[in-house]
């Protein structure tokens, strides 16, 4: 069977999340009937010999029902609120600390290489990182609702006793898990199940107090009371825990089969089998469970390997076995790596040491992967096709929704070759707030004469981040020159954790400077309106919004379509004619031939266009393949794509949640 793609497995994730919407409902329907079978029972004298269905409608059924649910309903709500704030939350909870992006420590300048190369190759942000330094085992999970606020979490034993190619293959099964939509799924799972575990919480604490006053007051006349208690206790607690049993069973249902399918991706963006399947058998042989924080049993579901020490594993169990996945990878891999393990010499390196790998900058892709893309500088010396000409040879026709949520050769030769070109001190500067945020600035004032750019920036309010800093543009505008306009995305991308940092306040100051910088000639470019629309998306009050299917056909958005359409049509045809023409034909997969598609949209502002996009993005995921296609066709049908092409399919891709890899124009 052909491997799902990006789409499917959105669209996969959110029957899931319907699914699960489903089972919680009908567990907390079967929680209340135990909670009321036993208040029923406790009360039955004082309702006069009521049957159950009459005493359900009586004034003690109803309360009880009510309290019941109320509980539940408080408990997941509790724990929603504790985690709202996102990935950042979920890995503080656990006692994750942050990794600093000029960290001089080798093992996470490692960790930080791989993500950076594959978040680049991928046409992602660059996810913030942490490490759990208390945890010896091998694990890792990433967390947060949306791809453009999510954290890796990776344990201090995955980082110091991996290799490079097996931390990389680890890395691409969690950048699997962001691109499925897994990671708002799991936080649902975890805010879910407390819920019902707030049941049997209540009854354990009514067990304890119920021991503790009997062995205070002995025998007395509340000995009957004391004893009710008791047993409701113990009832609740073998109900809630009954309950969160189920829970889990759902839980890991769901979990194996996301854990299986990530597997299958990792080898799909490495091309190296060896990598995951590598780490796989380090875990089974060391283990990868978490030994110091209370929450690993939540956590479970969410980790790249059990978090956890489960019984009635075979049911529980929210990962397939290590000897299932190894041999699901690849067959005959679990033979290969128990060979290696007996031919090698106690204490040796199974793999190739990362010791051998420098690690003082980005050493890109390893063992099979960089075979198959060969050097990482093309013949003719420059650094990528985008970054030299202002076109890019491309085979029209392409279907660019292969493309979303994935990892191709090129990307990561693009990747590659992009980190090693960019200079030490431009990159060191994107990981500190001010940098990333004068490259923002940078980037709209590079092409202008230089008084121009400091009547822009005197624009800007005074500030000690936010300000202008002309000591910092200094460095970082000959840098933008140098590596070329068309990889300004990639270094926006690289700068995202880093602008992530800000505050609420001063995040929303940064989009209004930029802002006036793009007003100041009372003129928008493409570039300037995806750039807005990037730090709106990511950066603003709605950032780590998940937006919802508003719309599950194309007619409800046809007015978007034909505004999107007309402008990709005008970008990618030299004359009117040729734009009428690449309009009808990108239309057509829309439309009825009978109901026409209409002219082609004299012009379309960049405010029409953003509400287009917004529009688009409330679209079911298996809608939006079609789209992507259509404007990749438009920008492709002269067989190259100008820079201006580039940055439009960007934002079309970007303000659509597509995560689309740089070179796949």
């Amino acid at each position: 069977m052909a491997h799902p793609g990006f789409f499917q497995r959105q669209a996969h994730a959110r029957r899931n999340t319907s699914l699960l919407v489903f089972l919680f409902l009908t567990a907390v329907a079967f929680i209340t009937l135990a909670v009321c079978l036993v208040g029923y029972f406790v009360t039955r004298s004082e309702s006069s010999g009521l049957a159950f269905h009459h005493w359900l409608l009586s004034n003690h059924g109803l309360l009880t029902a009510v309290t019941v649910i109320g509980l539940i309903v408080l408990g997941s709500l509790l724990r929603w609120v504790d985690l709202a704030g996102g990935g950042d939350r979920v890995a503080k909870m656990v006692g994750a600390r942050p990794i600093d992006p000029d960290t001089r420590d080798s093992d996470e300048r490692k960790l930080r290489n791989i993500v950076e190369e594959m978040a680049i190759a991928s046409g992602m942000s660059v996810p913030e990182l942490y490490v759990m330094d208390q945890e010896t085992g091998i694990n890792a999970f990433v967390a947060g609702y949306t791809p453009g606020e999510a954290v890796m979490v990776v344990t201090h034993g995955a980082i110091t006793q991996l290799s490079r190619d097996e931390l990389q293959g680890v890395v691409a099964h969690e950048f699997s898990h962001i691109f499925n939509g897994d990671m708002r799924l799991n936080v649902r799972l975890i805010a879910l199940l407390a819920g019902i575990l707030m049941i049997g919480q209540i009854g354990g604490f009514l067990l304890r107090a119920s021991f503790y006053r009997g062995h205070r007051v002995g025998r007395s006349r509340d000995g009957r009371a004391q004893a009710a208690m008791g047993i409701i206790g113990l009832a609740l607690f073998v109900i809630g825990y009954v309950g969160v049993f189920f829970g889990r069973l759902i839980q890991a249902a769901v979990s194996r089969q996301r854990e299986m399918l990530a597997d299958a991706s990792s080898v799909q963006f490495t091309r190296n089998p060896e990598g995951i399947a590598g780490a796989l058998f380090k875990i089974g042989m060391k283990g990868g469970y978490l030994d110091t924080t209370s929450h690993a049993s939540d956590m479970n579901h969410m980790c790249f390997g059990e978090s956890a020490r489960m019984k009635f594993t075979s049911l529980l169990a929210s990962h397939p076995p290590i000897d299932e996945r190894i041999n699901a990878i690849q067959p005959g891999m679990l033979a290969r790596l128990r060979s290696r393990l007996r031919d090698t010499e106690p204490g040796a390196d199974l793999y190739r040491s990362s010791a051998s790998v420098p690690e003082t900058g980005a050493s890109g892709f390893t063992g099979a992967a960089s075979d198959i893309l060969g050097p990482v500088t093309s013949k003719s010396g420059r650094t990528s096709p985008l970054a030299s000409s202002p076109e890019a040879p491309i085979k029209p026709g392409r279907k660019f929704s292969d493309q979303v949520g994935t990892i191709n050769r090129k990307s990561e030769d693009f990747a590659l070759r992009f980190l090693e070109r960019l200079p030490a001190t431009f990159r060191n500067l994107l990981y500190t707030r001010a940098g990333a945020s004068q490259l923002c600035y940078a980037m709209l004032i590079s092409e202008l004469p230089r008084p121009q750019q400091e009547e822009r920036l005197d624009l800007l309010p005074a500030h000690p981040v936010l300000g202008s800093q002309p000591d910092l543009l200094e460095k970082l505008l000959p840098a933008l020159k140098t590596i070329g306009e068309g990889v300004r995305f990639p270094a926006l991308e690289l700068a995202m954790p880093a602008l992530r940092k800000l505050d609420p306040e001063e995040r929303e100051m940064l989009i209004t400077n930029v802002q006036k910088l793009v007003a100041a000639d009372n003129r928008v470019t493409l570039f300037e309106l995806a750039l807005t629309s990037f730090l709106s998306r990511h950066l603003g009050d709605e950032a780590a919004r998940v937006v919802p299917v508003r719309y599950k056909s194309y007619k409800p958005v046809m007015p978007a379509l034909q505004r999107l359409m007309s402008l990709m049509a005008r970008a990618g045809s030299p004359s009117q004619t040729d734009a009428e023409k690449l309009y009808r034909e990108a239309m057509a997969g829309f439309m009825n031939a009978k109901d026409g598609n209409g002219p082609v949209l004299e012009k379309v502002s960049m405010r029409q266009l953003r509400e287009a996009l917004t529009a688009l993005n409330g679209l079911s995921p298996l809608l939006k393949p079609a789209i992507i296609d259509a404007c990749g066709y438009c920008i492709t049908r002269d067989g190259k794509v100008q820079t201006r092409e580039y940055e439009l399919m960007r934002l079309v891709a970007d303000q659509m949640d597509c995560p689309m890899p740089p070179l796949a124009v």
